[in-house]
Protein backbone atom coordinates (compact mmCIF):
# COMPACT_ATOMS: atom_id res chain seq x y z
CA UNK A 1 0.00 0.00 0.00
CA UNK A 2 2.80 2.43 0.84
CA UNK A 3 4.51 1.84 -2.50
CA UNK A 4 1.26 2.65 -4.32
CA UNK A 5 0.86 5.90 -2.38
CA UNK A 6 4.47 6.85 -3.14
CA UNK A 7 3.90 6.14 -6.83
CA UNK A 8 0.76 8.31 -6.94
CA UNK A 9 2.50 11.12 -5.05
CA UNK A 10 5.42 11.16 -7.50
CA UNK A 11 3.03 11.12 -10.47
CA UNK A 12 0.90 14.00 -9.15
CA UNK A 13 3.98 15.96 -8.13
CA UNK A 14 5.36 15.78 -11.66
CA UNK A 15 2.04 16.89 -13.13
CA UNK A 16 1.95 19.85 -10.72
CA UNK A 17 5.51 20.84 -11.65
CA UNK A 18 4.52 20.86 -15.33
CA UNK A 19 1.52 23.02 -14.50
CA UNK A 20 3.65 25.56 -12.64
CA UNK A 21 6.16 25.74 -15.48
CA UNK A 22 3.32 26.26 -17.97
CA UNK A 23 1.88 29.05 -15.85
CA UNK A 24 5.24 30.79 -15.54
CA UNK A 25 5.91 30.52 -19.26
CA UNK A 26 2.54 32.12 -20.06
CA UNK A 27 3.07 34.86 -17.48
CA UNK A 28 6.40 35.61 -19.17
CA UNK A 29 4.45 36.31 -22.37
CA UNK A 30 5.38 33.15 -24.26
CA UNK A 31 2.42 31.51 -26.02
CA UNK A 32 1.99 28.86 -28.68
CA UNK A 33 1.84 30.30 -32.19
CA UNK A 34 -1.34 30.10 -34.21
CA UNK A 35 -5.02 29.82 -33.38
CA UNK A 36 -6.74 27.73 -30.72
CA UNK A 37 -9.93 27.29 -32.77
CA UNK A 38 -11.24 27.72 -36.28
CA UNK A 39 -12.85 31.09 -35.54
CA UNK A 40 -9.42 32.72 -35.25
CA UNK A 41 -8.93 32.98 -31.47
CA UNK A 42 -5.18 33.12 -30.87
CA UNK A 43 -3.45 31.33 -27.99
CA UNK A 44 -2.21 34.72 -26.78
CA UNK A 45 -5.84 35.93 -26.47
CA UNK A 46 -6.65 33.24 -23.91
CA UNK A 47 -4.45 34.61 -21.11
CA UNK A 48 -3.15 32.64 -18.14
CA UNK A 49 -4.24 31.40 -14.76
CA UNK A 50 -7.74 30.42 -13.70
CA UNK A 51 -9.28 33.24 -15.75
CA UNK A 52 -8.06 31.51 -18.91
CA UNK A 53 -10.40 28.56 -18.36
CA UNK A 54 -13.45 30.71 -19.09
CA UNK A 55 -11.85 31.90 -22.36
CA UNK A 56 -11.23 28.42 -23.78
CA UNK A 57 -14.00 27.20 -26.11
CA UNK A 58 -16.16 24.45 -24.57
CA UNK A 59 -15.17 21.96 -27.28
CA UNK A 60 -11.53 22.60 -26.38
CA UNK A 61 -12.18 21.93 -22.70
CA UNK A 62 -13.96 18.70 -23.61
CA UNK A 63 -10.99 17.63 -25.73
CA UNK A 64 -8.62 18.40 -22.88
CA UNK A 65 -10.61 16.36 -20.38
CA UNK A 66 -10.93 13.42 -22.79
CA UNK A 67 -7.21 13.51 -23.62
CA UNK A 68 -6.14 13.54 -19.97
CA UNK A 69 -8.64 10.77 -19.20
CA UNK A 70 -7.28 8.65 -22.07
CA UNK A 71 -3.74 9.15 -20.80
CA UNK A 72 -4.72 8.27 -17.26
CA UNK A 73 -6.71 5.17 -18.15
CA UNK A 74 -4.88 3.90 -21.20
CA UNK A 75 -1.21 4.76 -21.12
CA UNK A 76 -0.02 5.69 -17.63
CA UNK A 77 -0.23 2.23 -16.11
CA UNK A 78 1.79 0.68 -13.32
CA UNK A 79 4.65 -1.38 -14.70
CA UNK A 80 5.63 -4.12 -12.29
CA UNK A 81 9.31 -4.45 -11.50
CA UNK A 82 10.32 -0.99 -12.72
CA UNK A 83 9.77 0.98 -9.53
CA UNK A 84 6.73 2.53 -11.23
CA UNK A 85 8.76 5.23 -12.94
CA UNK A 86 7.41 6.86 -16.09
Amino acid sequence: RFDRLRYVEIKHGRICMLGVVGYLVNKAGIFLPGDIDLSGTKFSDIGSGFAAVSNIPSAGLAQLVLFVGALELGFMKDIEGTGNEF
